[in-house]
């Protein structure tokens, strides 16, 4: 555990300094900062803000220590220090966050893995390659082209509803193959999107 100093956080602190000591004061630290140090960082989740908060409280203690007059109360006036301290940061703190009716959309897509990107496309169009030629074309052109359905059958001569119809059985086929059970995120329909792109 790191030794705590206290630092004068103010020119008073500073004066109070220069001017007298208190070796009561540095006994009490010694024996109580740990405890005080948890308290701190129940107040705050970073501990080096704890720190930086016990230091600021106890900075503040040594410069009233001559107007305390209950020592044996020490702990009570840390912990009040401590609480107005973290209360005042609170007020203080800029707040750039502004309550909407509507959430805004985010900046881009979540920063991924390349190598997980790369083995789940890897994966995915070796389940396609196993799909009968005719699906493989119409998912391929679905998917990868991002051709509609009515495109779709126009180019392999079919009708709209075999196009639908050979897609969704595809896209079972895809849901069931084992290499890509442990991609489930999103429909098959979204992960064969994101993969074939």
């Amino acid at each position: 555990m790191t030794t705590l100093v206290c630092t004068s956080a103010s020119d008073a602190a500073t004066r109070a300094t220069q001017t007298r000591s208190y070796p009561s004061f540095s006994s009490y630290v010694k024996a109580r900062q740990s405890v005080l140090l948890r308290t701190a960082r129940s107040l705050t989740a970073n501990p080096s803000d704890a720190e930086d908060l016990l230091q600021t409280a106890l900075t503040k203690t040594y410069v009233a220590w001559d107007r305390i007059e209950d020592h044996r109360a020490l702990d009570g006036y840390v912990r009040r220090a401590l609480l107005n301290t973290r209360t005042s940061q609170w007020r203080k703190r800029k707040v750039d966050e502004f309550a909407c009716d509507e959430l805004p959309e985010p900046q881009g897509l979540s920063a991924t893995d390349p190598a997980e990107q790369q083995a789940l496309h890897d994966a995915m169009w070796r389940a396609i390659t196993k799909l009968p030629a005719r699906q493989r074309a119409m998912v391929v052109l679905r998917y990868y082209e991002d051709l509609s359905e009515a495109q779709t059958a126009e180019v392999l001569g079919v009708s709209v509803g075999t196009v639908k119809s050979a897609v969704s059985r595809a896209l079972g086929k895809l849901r069931e193959d084992p290499e890509l059970m442990p991609v489930r995120q999103g429909t098959p329909r979204a992960v064969a999107e994101q993969s074939l792109r």
